[in-house]
């Protein structure tokens, strides 16, 4: 019986409201807590200028214009258009390249490690926002009492620690109370941002971009250096993307525009409102413009807030490593999936430890967020370039947009995303590197990783054997068949398995039924059930498997076997024995690697997740067939 189309449109449109709320708490989590720090740092710290009325509205109408023109235009109206299959992010707009089109092509190589490059400085800007966000809410306590100032180090400790102990129960149960607590604080701040707008109603002419290019004919090279400072009020904008698998565009879309987008512009608008009515709240803007009554309950507010901004960042590592994994960028690692409705709801403990520690040091090295802005920025704008390149080439040679739109358009938002890249370069030396290093030390990770596994890859194929070969040797031999299935795990799609033939050469036997199962990654984020297998009879109860799997997927190899089961495949789940290979790469090869990155390579293969747990092998029914590889 078909559901009335009224109640139909009723859960629909339910739907739709609980995804926009959702999007709240997660999306807009890292943007949505910028007014804590970003106009205070325009106007303190070594590059600030001046507390005058022109540099006020000169600040405010490029945090209101950036706002506009990066994340509503950028962002929102024309990034999220880059969809591979609704699911965003680097890797996946760098999946949506024309590959085929560009194969083996130089291209497409400079693209693959720029999009790399991309990913990697977004765990930068994983590190360092939960820091600079939590320290900068409960900085609020010494707007109270001076009194605070010695527990606010200690409490913003307590804060991250706990956050990243909690990860290992997943985000499910929280996630129900993000988009309430997120709710409540967009309306608070556009409500303390509209009530200090009335003290000083001019603030409301920095509407007019010509404040913003009066403020850098003023100010010249120092107001483009404050730009360092302005870009924090769109910080987010690539978690905004990514997440877009999660939520959908529409209603990321509604969200911003509704409630986030309006409540931060008249934030910023108080903040600056303040500074013009009373410049002696200059040191802390944001809670300057909240009432004494209120601002033990605003930190408490904007503790939570900041909280759940980290949250979504190390959520967004989570699924930046499980798709560099998938894609072959990074060693397998252990992952734990905390939810058994939702695919995305994913814990990886090493990632997780590791940012903590990360975390935890910034926080004790810089003791204070102003300290941590300096460090702020270059991760973030330099993503951001790379994201208007990658556009620009998805848009031009696989939408067919004509070279002049897609030429202008990118190059109009790469124009901005230079502009604020350039100034955060001047913030190098003032702990920017910080960030570029994390950065460079994960793509060096992922290029070793990557150029490993093909240097590897290309010595193991010396010993492979053509199938059809094999198997008329099998039919000349006429061996022995023992009871039960023998599973041999294959990386190549043609050929006979190593460990297969290592096997059979030393032990010439046959399981009664026999598979080669190879795993194979698409470009795309997920593959729908009914095209998860091809099966190919090779005769003589022997059957090759293909089980496709998206990058955004964990595969699992028993199940794969059930569905080839319910497919027709005659096997016995309960009586299978796995056949895996284990290499020992030795590092006198002749691949062109440099001798520290084949020892690099061969440090991560040892510490890489064992196939058996990352593929949910059972561990009793495995056979591991040794071989030395060299590179």
């Amino acid at each position: 019986m078909s559901m009335p189309a009224s109640d139909a449109s009723h859960k629909s449109r339910s739907r739709f409201l609980s995804m926009s709320l959702g999007a709240l708490g997660v999306v807009f989590g890292d943007i949505g807590t910028s007014p804590l720090y970003a106009i205070r740092e325009c106007f303190n710290g070594p590059h600030a200028v001046s507390l005058t009325q022109a540099n006020i509205l000169g600040v405010i109408s490029l945090v209101f214009w950036s706002l506009t023109t990066v994340v509503t235009a950028k962002y929102i109206l024309f990034i999220m258009l880059a969809d591979n299959k609704g699911e965003g992010g680097m890797f996946s707009l760098l999946e949506l390249l024309p590959k085929k089109q560009w194969s083996n092509s130089r291209r497409l190589a400079v693209l693959t490690i720029f999009g790399m490059l991309g990913a990697a400085l977004l765990y930068g800007e994983g590190v360092i926002t939960p820091a600079i966000s939590v320290l900068s809410a409960v900085e609020g306590l010494n707007v109270a009492t001076k009194a605070a100032a010695p527990l606010v180090l200690p409490i913003t400790c307590v804060i991250l620690t706990g956050l990243f102990v909690c990860q290992k129960w997943g985000t499910a149960g929280i996630g129900k109370v993000f988009g309430p607590v997120m709710v409540a604080w967009f309306i608070a701040i556009g409500f303390f941002g509209a009530a200090n707008i009335s003290q000083a109603p001019e603030i409301l002419s920095s509407f007019n971009p010509f404040h913003a290019v009066n403020f850098f004919i003023e100010n010249r090279f120092h107001g483009f250096i404050v730009l360092g400072a302005v870009v924090m009020c769109i910080t987010g904008c690539e978690a905004l993307y990514a997440d877009m698998g999660h939520f959908g565009r529409n209603p990321i879309r509604i969200s911003w525009l509704a409630l986030a987008f309006p409540c931060l512009v008249l934030n910023y608008l108080g903040q600056g409102a303040g500074l013009l009515h009373s410049p002696s709240i200059v040191d802390n803007p944001f809670y300057g413009i909240v009432p004494p009554a209120l601002l033990y309950p605003m930190v408490g507010l904007a503790t939570m807030a900041t909280v759940i901004a980290s949250q979504a960042l190390i959520s967004g590592a989570f699924s930046l490593t499980r798709q560099a994994v998938q894609l072959g960028f990074m060693p397998r690692v252990r992952i734990i999936h905390t939810s058994s409705e939702q695919e995305g709801q994913i814990y990886i403990p090493s990632v997780n430890w590791a940012l903590m520690v990360a975390c935890l040091v910034l926080t004790l090295l810089f003791k204070e967020s102003s300290n941590l802005a300096a460090a702020y920025g270059i991760s973030v704008t330099a993503t951001m370039s790379i994201t208007s390149l990658l556009f620009y080439h998805v848009a031009h040679y696989r939408w067919e947009w004509p070279r002049w739109q897609a030429a202008s358009l990118s190059g109009f938002f790469l124009s901005i995303d230079l502009a604020f890249l350039n100034a955060n370069i001047l913030k190098f030396f003032d702990g920017g590197w910080i960030t570029l290093l994390i950065a460079f030390l994960v793509l060096l990770t992922m290029l070793t990783w990557r150029d490993g596994r093909r240097a590897l890859n290309e010595s193991v194929s010396q010993f492979v054997v053509p199938l059809d070969t094999f198997w008329r040797d099998v039919a000349i031999l006429d061996p022995k068949r023992v009871p039960g299935t023998g599973v041999f795990m294959s990386l190549y799609p043609q050929g006979t398995p190593v460990t297969m033939l290592h096997f059979f050469t030393h032990i010439p036997v046959l399981h009664k039924n026999v598979v080669i199962l190879t795993l194979l990654v698409d470009e795309t984020p997920y593959v729908d059930q009914e095209d998860r297998l091809q099966i190919i009879d090779l005769g003589r109860n022997c059957h090759r498997v293909f089980a496709r799997y998206g990058f955004m997927e964990t595969p699992d190899v028993p199940a794969v076997l059930e569905q080839a089961q319910a497919k027709g495949l005659a096997l016995d789940t309960y009586d299978v024995t796995y056949f895996l290979g284990r290499e020992t790469i030795l590092t006198t090869g002749g691949s062109r690697l440099m001798g520290w990155r084949k020892i690099l390579f061969t440090l991560m293969a040892r510490i890489s997740q064992p196939a058996s747990r990352f593929f949910n092998i059972p561990s009793d029914r495995i056979v591991e067939l040794g071989i030395q590889v060299s590179i």
